[in-house]
């Protein structure tokens, strides 16, 4: 629903404003497939950044090939140790190489898509869409041939396909396991979404996953079994990243395993519930803030917020608080916002933002329901590439790579800004995930209800006094005394907690007519404003991977635009009254949301999943700030491949072999090896079990086990997947 929203936004743009959308470059209309891709796919966020990444090398690869001077990123390169052989591309015609460029991009393209979503729950709608566009483009599907020496471009964009295939798996995602865990286990038992459970922590400071007694849908729309939700990624530290280097991993142990971390912020807020010491304010007041902001999910409760850029962005990078102490000034507990001021004018129309007012339950869930990205969700990294779609079309950008120098071609301009984009989610992806599967920090829906478990930290004068109980705050969080509406038949509910909050789901019969409202709610039932079948991701909260990706994405379009603004000085999505929320109807009005740069809508949705329940603060701002250092050094690595500076990647790929396709079923084909070589296949244990002296022709493997091979010729080794 999202989506079809900021697609007609699109097209109402381009009407009223007499704009006639151009035809769009080979690398959107495979951008596009790929996002399409991504929304019929389960919600996994890291696993998606490195198939945006993927996709768009191969597709930058692809396209520069055929360059002046071409500096590839797979091609020709060894990358975390995987060399891939590159001989160069025969010469063409300057005629010809637009056609070129579009072959190789689709057939590499293609290939990828089609491997990587083989598995996908909704693959044979992704197989549709993709089959149609190389149909449209006049391509034929069952060109399989991966020889371009003699020049096929179709042959090159296959190859490409191939090696980045290859490459990826075994570049530490576990692709071959279904991206599964090797040695992760939490150590708090599962939470049972049932009412009136109290739950008991080993650890209030760890993750603690959900069980579902009922299948449920995830964030993509996908119907998933009932039963434990395991942490997705946790390992994610040890894929090969994009600009990172060995020397930026710090290695921790944990559990007896060995963690690999990058851009580490420190430890979270910890909560002490044994002394219950200073060291546990921070913990408090953070998730007690994502309750009381809870509350503010009403928009009949008559708080009306000033919501333009005349009031709401333009955070000075340097106030973003580097410790606990200092957050209570950064945010507003009891009404919800940070320290943002707005601007005085558009710098871009020299005119003042036009106010909308709007009622604060309506900007709230707004917030939470778009930054979400779901149902039908393209994931965090997706949506910003969505987001850089919507830039690219509008008419007062100029395509000049960080605004400096000629305007770029639109495929030119697609391909490198994919490119970037694309390393810097996955490398955002690699940190954010690698802290939290390190730190393995607790998520609002178990440290509050476990809190409220536990009673009031507040007074030991006052009942249900615990040094890990949540604190009071009057008109927020209360205890329920005798009388009260929610004291139980039998009293049974006296002196335990109660939150001033969103109601949940109970209240909801019909999403297009109901809604839950805020009121009084027993504590240990608190919900956040998610789905009632996804509730919060199934990973731990710290850092926000939300702030994480979001933040180096604005820091991306900031460098490749040369600009911090929108173009026109304004970014705008619109949600209709009463036509955008998924699980509740409303809004109650129309809600535009809006962005004079490109960080006020970054920091717009760290916000969002404040008020969504599913991050307290502590998640929120190291997340930023790790955003801001990976777009540094993302984007100026990327440029140094633009300018052919980056040599450490560079090597002697001439005497490495590669075996093709990979992987493999019928023939296998071996690049690099002379006839009369002998060919060794192994198994894991390093048996031999065929040999073979090459003869130049390829190498029956139909009778082979399906399975995962060594192939050794001399002393160089390649793995080999037989499927």
């Amino acid at each position: 629903m999202m989506r079809l929203f900021l697609l007609v936004q699109l097209i109402i743009f381009s009407i009223t404003s007499g704009y006639t959308q151009p035809e769009h470059s080979i690398a959107r209309k495979w951008n596009e497939t790929l996002l399409d891709a991504v929304r019929n796919d389960l919600a996994r966020p890291t696993i998606h950044a490195r198939n945006l990444f993927h996709v768009s090398a191969a597709m930058y690869d692809a396209w520069v090939v055929f360059e002046s001077n071409p500096s590839t990123f797979f091609l020709g390169r060894e990358v975390g140790g995987f060399p891939i052989v590159f001989d160069g591309f025969p010469e063409f015609s300057i005629s010809e190489k637009k056609a070129l460029q579009n072959e190789a991009i689709s057939y590499a393209s293609y290939r990828l898509i089609q491997h990587r979503f083989r598995n996908a729950p909704g693959f044979s709608t992704i197989e549709q869409e993709i089959n149609q566009l190389m149909d449209d483009l006049g391509y034929d599907r069952n060109y399989f041939e991966t020889d371009y020496t003699g020049g096929s471009a179709a042959a090159l964009g296959n190859y490409i396909a191939d090696r980045i295939k290859a490459f990826g798996l075994q570049d530490g995602a576990n692709e071959l396991g279904s991206y599964g865990n090797n040695y992760y286990e939490p150590i708090n038992e599962p939470l049972k979404l049932v009412s009136g459970g109290e739950n008991i922590l080993a650890d209030p400071n760890r993750w603690q996953p959900l069980e579902f007694d009922e299948a449920f849908i995830d964030q993509s729309g996908n119907l998933i079994e009932a039963g434990k939700i395991p942490f997705l990624s946790p390992e994610w530290g040890d894929c090969v990243p994009f600009s990172f280097t060995e020397e930026d991993a710090d290695k921790y142990m944990r559990d007896g395993m060995e963690y690999t971390v990058y851009q580490d912020p420190g430890h979270p807020a910890f909560i002490d519930t044994l002394n219950g010491t200073s060291i546990s304010d921070p913990y408090k007041w953070g998730f007690s803030l994502v309750a009381i902001w809870s509350s503010h999910l009403d928009a009949t409760d008559g708080e009306m917020i000033e919501v333009s850029p005349n009031s709401i962005g333009n955070i000075d990078p340097v106030d973003i608080p580097d410790d606990f102490a200092d957050y209570p000034e950064f945010y507003d507990l009891l009404n919800g916002g940070d320290i943002s001021t707005g601007y005085d004018i558009n710098p871009k129309t020299g005119m003042p933002y036009e106010e909308q007012w709007v009622p604060r339950g309506d900007y709230s869930r707004v917030l939470a329901e778009f930054w979400a990205d779901g149902p039908d969700s393209e994931t965090p990294p997706g949506h910003w590439f969505t987001i850089l779609n919507y830039v690219n079309d509008q008419p007062e950008l100029e395509k000049r790579f960080k605004g400096e120098g000629a305007v770029l071609d639109d495929l030119e301009w697609d391909v490198k800004a994919y490119f970037i984009l694309g390393g810097t989610m996955h490398d955002a992806a690699m940190a954010a995930w690698s802290v939290k599967g390190y730190y393995d920090y607790i998520r609002p829906i178990s440290a509050i209800r476990y809190m409220a478990t536990k009673g009031q930290s507040s007074d030991s004068e006052k009942p249900n006094y615990s040094k890990a109980g949540i604190p009071l705050v009057p008109g927020k969080i209360e205890l329920i005394g005798e009388g009260d509406e929610l004291a139980g038949e039998n009293g049974e509910n006296v002196n335990k907690i109660k939150l001033f909050a969103w109601r949940g789901h109970d209240y909801i019969d019909d999403a297009e007519t109901d809604t839950a409202g805020v009121g009084w709610i027993l504590a240990q039932d608190w919900w956040p404003y998610q789905r009632p079948s996804f509730v919060t991701p199934p990973f731990a909260g710290y850092v926000s991977g939300h702030s994480t990706f979001s933040r180096a994405a604005a820091e991306v379009l900031t460098k490749l635009t040369g600009d911090e603004y929108f173009p026109g000085g304004l970014g705008e999505f619109h949600a209709g009254q009463n036509d955008f929320l998924v699980f509740e109807q409303g809004p109650s009005v129309d809600v535009v949301l809006q962005w004079a740069k490109y960080v006020d809508a970054s920091d717009q949705c760290s916000l969002s999943r404040i008020w969504g329940g599913i991050h307290p603060p502590a998640d929120d701002l190291p997340g930023r700030k790790m955003g801001i250092a990976i777009a540094e050094r993302s984007f100026n690595f990327a440029e140094d491949i633009f300018n052919r500076r980056v040599l450490s990647i560079e090597t002697d790929t001439q005497k490495q072999f590669q075996v093709f396709p990979n992987p493999a079923s019928d023939l296998l084909k071996i690049h690099g090896v002379k006839k009369g070589e002998l060919i060794l296949f192994r198994n894991l244990g390093g048996g031999t079990v065929y040999s073979q002296y090459y003869n130049g022709n390829g190498i029956p493997i139909s009778t082979f086990n399906k399975g995962l091979y060594l192939v050794t010729v001399g002393q160089e080794t390649q793995k080999l997947l037989i499927d």
